[in-house]
């Protein structure tokens, strides 16, 4: 995933959709985040990655189960 304003938006999306996490670039341009929530958001949420906003380029999402972190909100990392 890549896109100017990906993590921003990504980070409204999150919100909106009650999810925990974080939101990062990588250096190579691509895009990692981590969320936790409810099973139908996280669903929702997988949904808009594939799409992104408008004017990104999503060229693969790759998920995987991890842990529940127990995150506080959804934030944007440096």
């Amino acid at each position: 995933m890549q896109g100017v304003g990906f993590r921003y938006a990504a980070l409204r999306e999150a919100r909106r959709l009650g999810l925990r996490g974080w939101v990062r670039n990588l250096e190579d341009g691509s895009v990692e985040l981590r969320a936790e929530g409810e099973r139908g958001a996280l669903a929702e949420f997988r949904a808009w990655l594939d799409e992104g906003p408008a004017g990104a380029r999503v060229d693969a999402v790759r998920a995987s189960p991890r842990p529940v972190a127990g995150f506080g909100d959804f934030e944007i990392e440096t």
